[in-house]
Protein backbone atom coordinates (compact mmCIF):
# COMPACT_ATOMS: atom_id res chain seq x y z
CA UNK A 1 0.00 0.00 0.00
CA UNK A 2 0.74 3.42 -0.64
CA UNK A 3 2.50 4.90 2.72
CA UNK A 4 3.18 8.48 2.34
CA UNK A 5 4.82 10.79 0.47
CA UNK A 6 8.71 10.21 -0.10
CA UNK A 7 9.68 13.26 -1.76
CA UNK A 8 9.15 16.41 -4.06
CA UNK A 9 11.42 16.94 -7.12
CA UNK A 10 12.74 20.77 -7.98
CA UNK A 11 14.86 20.65 -10.94
CA UNK A 12 17.29 23.34 -11.05
CA UNK A 13 20.18 24.63 -14.34
CA UNK A 14 22.75 24.91 -11.40
CA UNK A 15 23.15 23.02 -8.82
CA UNK A 16 25.56 24.61 -6.39
CA UNK A 17 24.17 27.77 -6.74
CA UNK A 18 20.26 26.20 -5.80
CA UNK A 19 22.20 24.82 -2.95
CA UNK A 20 23.36 27.57 -1.79
CA UNK A 21 19.91 29.51 -2.31
CA UNK A 22 18.33 27.10 -0.08
CA UNK A 23 20.95 27.24 2.50
CA UNK A 24 20.09 31.12 2.59
CA UNK A 25 16.64 30.07 3.11
CA UNK A 26 17.72 28.68 6.32
CA UNK A 27 17.47 24.26 5.43
CA UNK A 28 19.99 22.25 5.62
CA UNK A 29 21.17 21.19 2.46
CA UNK A 30 23.12 17.09 2.18
CA UNK A 31 24.71 16.78 -1.49
CA UNK A 32 23.60 13.29 -2.34
CA UNK A 33 25.98 12.60 -5.27
CA UNK A 34 25.44 11.24 -8.93
CA UNK A 35 23.02 9.54 -10.59
CA UNK A 36 24.35 7.46 -13.95
CA UNK A 37 21.47 9.45 -15.98
CA UNK A 38 23.69 12.37 -16.26
CA UNK A 39 22.02 13.82 -12.83
CA UNK A 40 23.45 14.94 -9.34
CA UNK A 41 21.22 16.07 -6.46
CA UNK A 42 21.43 18.01 -3.10
CA UNK A 43 18.61 16.61 -0.45
CA UNK A 44 16.79 18.65 2.32
CA UNK A 45 15.16 15.89 4.95
CA UNK A 46 12.63 16.66 7.13
CA UNK A 47 11.04 15.32 10.40
CA UNK A 48 7.98 13.69 8.94
CA UNK A 49 10.20 11.53 6.69
CA UNK A 50 9.72 13.38 3.32
CA UNK A 51 12.52 14.98 1.67
CA UNK A 52 12.99 17.89 -1.47
CA UNK A 53 15.25 16.81 -4.12
CA UNK A 54 16.87 19.58 -5.86
CA UNK A 55 18.42 18.08 -8.72
CA UNK A 56 20.37 19.42 -11.89
CA UNK A 57 21.98 17.60 -15.00
CA UNK A 58 25.71 17.41 -15.12
CA UNK A 59 25.65 16.39 -19.18
CA UNK A 60 22.38 16.93 -21.36
CA UNK A 61 19.99 14.29 -21.46
CA UNK A 62 17.12 15.64 -23.47
CA UNK A 63 15.11 11.93 -22.98
CA UNK A 64 15.52 12.25 -19.26
CA UNK A 65 11.60 12.77 -17.95
CA UNK A 66 12.40 16.01 -16.20
CA UNK A 67 14.38 17.85 -18.80
CA UNK A 68 11.96 19.40 -20.91
CA UNK A 69 10.41 20.78 -17.82
CA UNK A 70 13.79 22.52 -16.83
CA UNK A 71 13.98 23.88 -20.18
CA UNK A 72 10.33 25.46 -19.27
CA UNK A 73 11.89 27.19 -16.20
CA UNK A 74 12.11 24.20 -13.73
CA UNK A 75 10.86 24.28 -10.25
CA UNK A 76 8.76 21.61 -8.68
CA UNK A 77 8.29 18.77 -11.26
CA UNK A 78 7.20 15.66 -10.06
CA UNK A 79 6.41 13.56 -6.57
CA UNK A 80 7.22 10.32 -5.21
CA UNK A 81 5.17 8.05 -2.89
CA UNK A 82 6.68 5.20 -0.64
CA UNK A 83 5.25 2.19 -0.82
CA UNK A 84 5.34 -1.58 0.99
CA UNK A 85 4.04 -3.09 -2.26
CA UNK A 86 6.07 -1.51 -5.47
CA UNK A 87 4.35 -4.12 -7.84
CA UNK A 88 0.80 -4.20 -5.92
CA UNK A 89 0.84 -0.54 -6.10
CA UNK A 90 1.59 -0.55 -9.83
CA UNK A 91 -0.42 -2.81 -10.91
CA UNK A 92 -3.43 -0.89 -9.17
CA UNK A 93 -2.84 2.45 -10.47
CA UNK A 94 -2.54 1.01 -13.91
CA UNK A 95 -5.60 -0.93 -13.72
CA UNK A 96 -7.08 2.30 -13.06
CA UNK A 97 -5.76 3.31 -16.12
CA UNK A 98 -2.56 5.01 -15.13
CA UNK A 99 0.74 4.53 -17.39
CA UNK A 100 2.93 3.69 -15.35
CA UNK A 101 6.12 1.27 -16.12
CA UNK A 102 6.78 -1.75 -13.81
CA UNK A 103 9.58 -1.34 -11.68
CA UNK A 104 13.21 -0.99 -12.56
CA UNK A 105 16.33 -0.68 -10.35
CA UNK A 106 17.93 2.94 -9.97
CA UNK A 107 20.57 4.14 -8.22
CA UNK A 108 22.98 6.71 -6.99
CA UNK A 109 26.59 6.84 -6.01
CA UNK A 110 26.99 9.14 -2.89
CA UNK A 111 29.81 11.85 -2.41
CA UNK A 112 31.72 9.14 -0.08
CA UNK A 113 31.40 6.41 -2.53
CA UNK A 114 28.48 4.44 -1.05
CA UNK A 115 25.88 3.53 -3.99
CA UNK A 116 22.47 3.59 -2.79
CA UNK A 117 20.11 1.23 -4.74
CA UNK A 118 16.29 1.15 -5.19
CA UNK A 119 13.43 0.38 -7.48
CA UNK A 120 11.03 2.94 -9.13
CA UNK A 121 7.76 2.57 -10.82
CA UNK A 122 7.81 5.76 -13.24
CA UNK A 123 4.43 7.32 -14.70
CA UNK A 124 5.02 8.48 -18.07
CA UNK A 125 2.70 10.48 -20.42
CA UNK A 126 0.05 11.64 -20.09
CA UNK A 127 0.08 11.22 -16.35
CA UNK A 128 3.91 11.93 -15.17
CA UNK A 129 3.38 14.43 -12.88
CA UNK A 130 -0.32 14.01 -11.91
CA UNK A 131 0.61 10.46 -10.56
CA UNK A 132 2.65 10.08 -8.41
CA UNK A 133 6.52 7.83 -9.02
CA UNK A 134 6.87 5.22 -6.45
CA UNK A 135 9.55 3.98 -4.76
CA UNK A 136 10.93 0.85 -2.77
CA UNK A 137 14.65 0.98 -1.39
CA UNK A 138 16.66 -1.91 -1.71
CA UNK A 139 19.55 -0.46 0.58
CA UNK A 140 17.99 1.45 3.81
CA UNK A 141 15.83 4.05 3.08
CA UNK A 142 18.56 5.96 5.58
CA UNK A 143 21.26 5.49 3.45
CA UNK A 144 19.34 7.26 0.47
CA UNK A 145 17.99 9.98 2.69
CA UNK A 146 19.96 11.93 5.25
CA UNK A 147 19.77 12.10 8.48
CA UNK A 148 20.28 15.75 9.26
CA UNK A 149 16.27 17.25 9.95
CA UNK A 150 17.08 20.45 11.76
CA UNK A 151 16.89 23.39 9.78
CA UNK A 152 17.30 26.84 10.90
CA UNK A 153 14.40 28.07 9.18
CA UNK A 154 12.35 25.24 11.67
CA UNK A 155 11.10 23.74 9.00
CA UNK A 156 9.62 20.17 10.15
CA UNK A 157 7.86 18.56 6.69
CA UNK A 158 6.02 18.75 3.80
CA UNK A 159 2.18 19.53 4.41
CA UNK A 160 0.46 19.82 1.19
CA UNK A 161 1.35 19.21 -2.65
CA UNK A 162 -0.73 21.11 -4.87
CA UNK A 163 -1.33 19.65 -8.14
CA UNK A 164 -2.74 21.29 -11.22
CA UNK A 165 -4.98 19.16 -13.63
CA UNK A 166 -7.76 18.83 -16.45
CA UNK A 167 -8.85 15.88 -15.70
CA UNK A 168 -10.54 15.22 -11.73
CA UNK A 169 -13.29 12.27 -11.96
CA UNK A 170 -9.83 9.83 -13.90
CA UNK A 171 -7.81 11.42 -11.37
CA UNK A 172 -10.24 10.40 -8.61
CA UNK A 173 -10.39 7.08 -9.96
CA UNK A 174 -6.77 6.66 -10.05
CA UNK A 175 -6.28 7.06 -6.34
CA UNK A 176 -9.72 5.06 -5.09
CA UNK A 177 -8.58 2.68 -6.81
CA UNK A 178 -4.53 3.20 -4.85
CA UNK A 179 -6.09 4.48 -1.77
CA UNK A 180 -9.47 2.24 -0.76
CA UNK A 181 -11.64 5.94 -0.33
CA UNK A 182 -12.22 8.63 -2.37
CA UNK A 183 -11.02 12.28 -1.44
CA UNK A 184 -12.09 15.16 0.15
CA UNK A 185 -14.03 17.77 -2.54
CA UNK A 186 -11.88 21.11 -1.92
CA UNK A 187 -12.39 24.55 -2.92
CA UNK A 188 -8.57 26.85 -2.93
CA UNK A 189 -10.11 30.36 -3.24
CA UNK A 190 -7.00 31.93 -3.29
CA UNK A 191 -6.24 29.62 -6.82
CA UNK A 192 -9.87 30.36 -8.01
CA UNK A 193 -9.68 26.55 -8.17
CA UNK A 194 -11.15 23.25 -7.48
CA UNK A 195 -10.71 19.33 -6.89
CA UNK A 196 -9.83 17.32 -4.47
CA UNK A 197 -7.77 16.13 -1.40
CA UNK A 198 -6.49 13.14 -0.57
CA UNK A 199 -4.51 12.24 2.93
CA UNK A 200 -1.70 9.88 2.72
CA UNK A 201 0.43 9.84 6.20
CA UNK A 202 0.86 12.84 7.43
CA UNK A 203 0.82 14.42 3.96
CA UNK A 204 -2.08 15.93 1.73
CA UNK A 205 -2.35 15.87 -2.00
CA UNK A 206 -4.87 18.37 -3.43
CA UNK A 207 -5.60 18.17 -7.23
CA UNK A 208 -7.21 21.29 -8.41
CA UNK A 209 -8.43 22.40 -11.85
CA UNK A 210 -9.13 26.60 -12.95
CA UNK A 211 -12.48 27.29 -12.39
CA UNK A 212 -11.80 30.32 -14.58
CA UNK A 213 -8.96 31.67 -17.26
CA UNK A 214 -8.06 33.89 -14.96
CA UNK A 215 -6.89 31.10 -12.06
CA UNK A 216 -2.57 30.87 -12.40
CA UNK A 217 -3.31 27.19 -12.47
CA UNK A 218 -4.92 27.83 -16.25
CA UNK A 219 -1.82 29.41 -16.94
CA UNK A 220 0.36 26.80 -14.98
CA UNK A 221 -1.67 24.06 -17.59
CA UNK A 222 -1.11 26.00 -20.74
CA UNK A 223 2.68 26.15 -20.09
CA UNK A 224 3.76 23.29 -18.54
CA UNK A 225 0.49 20.61 -18.30
CA UNK A 226 -0.81 19.55 -15.64
CA UNK A 227 1.54 18.89 -13.11
CA UNK A 228 3.03 19.76 -9.56
CA UNK A 229 2.49 23.60 -8.65
CA UNK A 230 3.39 23.81 -5.10
CA UNK A 231 4.12 23.02 -2.04
CA UNK A 232 3.42 23.78 1.64
CA UNK A 233 5.53 23.22 4.20
CA UNK A 234 5.42 22.89 8.05
CA UNK A 235 7.53 24.83 10.55
CA UNK A 236 7.72 25.16 14.19
CA UNK A 237 9.49 28.91 13.77
CA UNK A 238 6.06 30.61 13.09
CA UNK A 239 7.18 31.72 10.05
CA UNK A 240 4.32 31.92 7.05
CA UNK A 241 4.08 32.50 3.68
CA UNK A 242 6.01 32.41 0.42
CA UNK A 243 9.38 31.62 0.12
CA UNK A 244 11.53 34.01 -2.71
CA UNK A 245 11.27 31.95 -5.81
CA UNK A 246 14.65 33.76 -6.62
CA UNK A 247 15.97 31.51 -4.29
CA UNK A 248 13.55 28.68 -4.41
CA UNK A 249 14.56 28.31 -8.43
CA UNK A 250 11.16 28.87 -9.58
CA UNK A 251 9.51 26.06 -7.07
CA UNK A 252 6.39 27.81 -5.46
CA UNK A 253 7.15 27.06 -1.92
CA UNK A 254 5.65 28.69 0.96
CA UNK A 255 5.60 27.91 5.01
CA UNK A 256 2.63 27.39 6.73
Amino acid sequence: MLIGLDHIVIAVSNLEAAIASYRELGFTVIPGGRHPVGTHNGLISFADGSYIEIIAFYRENPDHRWWGALQKGGGLVDFCMQTDDLTGDTLKLRNAGVNIADPVPWMRTRPDGYRVKWLLSLAAEPHRGVAPFLIQDVTPRDERVPREVTHKNGAIGISIVTTAVDDLAGLRRWYKSALGYEGKPLQREELNAEGVRFRIGPHFFDFLRPLTEQSPLAAWIKTRGPSPYAATLRTRSGQVGSLDPALTHGAALSFE
